[in-house]
């Protein structure tokens, strides 16, 4: 009896040190490919294990949560927090440790929606000021922004060499391609460049007009083409390289919201908010190929390894789950209410 207790104590202290090793006390480790998602509802960002499908933590976010990002080696999440052009908070989430950290200020940069992790910084528009952010997590601090001069600047796409920035501009009806590029010193009105005059890096802007109200966008994996989608249920392409639209498809998509390729580049798919469809478009010859109700969805996030999408249905608070070679709704997922920003997150 005193030996089968003794076994007992020890399983059990074993137990005890398994799960406080375990960040949070919790009985599952965040997994190292994790989905994120934000509820708007809940102010809650979920972590959720892709093969089961299971939450697997919500940890707190600001009253407002938009658009979520991951950094790089997927330890830690950033939040933005929009409201209505106003607000000037991003959360700060330990993905390990699953707890909020102290959020970064961006005032005056306000109106914090879309977000990229690039180069190690975080990258964002403030589109209550009209304009773009980067703030450094090293250093703590915004090292650059720029203005665009744009109506709510909202979405944010930025190339992996940093070079480019993409951005639509909601109540403009524009996109913004902005180009690090290298500028000759303008010769002053002397005739006579001034001393230590010499090139230098700076950022120039081209606007594209397409329809009033464009807002999800997303870029061909080639980088070539930009496909922009607009509520009255139309879609523009813009070809990268001459800056220019070659064309408008009506998709009779009313709501269209948010678009996006699927990884191979093959095709794209629109969600609408208002009728709840998802229509799929192919790539190459810009037809038609599938249209299916999925919910009315209001954000959208590729999975490269599982050939899914998943779409979060703001209205109906869920997130469907498509499988992307069937083309058929798999799965339903709950983050709780209005879920929104999607993101993946790979420790590495």
């Amino acid at each position: 009896m005193r030996s089968r207790w003794i076994e007992s104590f020890v399983a059990g202290v074993a137990l005890g040190a398994v799960l406080l090793a375990v960040p949070g006390g919790a009985a599952e480790p965040t997994p190292k490919r994790a989905l994120l998602a934000l509820s708007k509802t809940n102010h809650t960002l979920a972590i959720v294990d892709p093969s089961s499908l299971k939450v697997i933590e919500r940890v707190p976010v600001g009253p407002d949560p938009h658009e979520v990002v991951a950094s790089s080696d997927g330890k830690t999440a950033y939040v933005a927090n929009t409201g209505y052009g106003r607000f000037h908070e991003i959360n700060v989430i330990d993905l390990v440790a699953r707890k909020a950290l102290p959020n970064i200020d961006t005032a005056p940069l306000i109106g914090i929606h879309g977000m990229a992790f690039v180069g190690g910084k975080v990258w964002f528009t403030a589109q209550g000021a009209k304009a773009l952010g980067r703030y450094d997590p090293k250093t703590a601090r915004i090292d650059w922004s720029m203005g665009t001069g744009q109506d709510r600047t909202h979405m944010l796409h930025v190339t992996a060499d940093e070079k480019k920035i993409y951005t639509t501009n909601v109540d403009s009806g524009t996109v913004s391609v902005l180009e690090n590029v290298l500028l000759q010193p303008t010769v002053p009105p002397t005739g006579v460049l001034p001393a230590g005059a010499k090139p230098q890096m700076d950022w120039i802007q081209t606007v594209i007009p397409v329809a009033k109200g464009s807002e999800g966008f997303d870029v061909s994996p080639d980088g070539k083409e930009l496909w922009t989608a607009e509520p009255m249920g139309s879609f523009s392409i813009i070809d990268l390289k001459t800056k220019k639209v070659t064309a408008t498809i009506d998709a009779k998509l009313p709501g269209a919201h948010r678009l996006g390729f699927t990884p191979d580049g093959k095709r794209v798919l629109i969600v609408s908010v208002r009728t709840g469809e998802l229509v799929v478009y192919d790539a190459g010859s810009r037809k038609e190929v599938k249209r299916l109700n999925v919910g009315h969805g209001a954000a959208m996030l590729m999975d490269a390894e599982g050939a899914r999408a998943f779409v979060s249905c703001t209205p109906d608070n869920d997130i469907a789950v498509i499988d992307l070679k069937t083309l058929e709704v798999t799965g339903h997922l709950d983050v709780g209410g209005r879920p929104d920003g999607l993101a993946w997150a790979v420790r590495r």
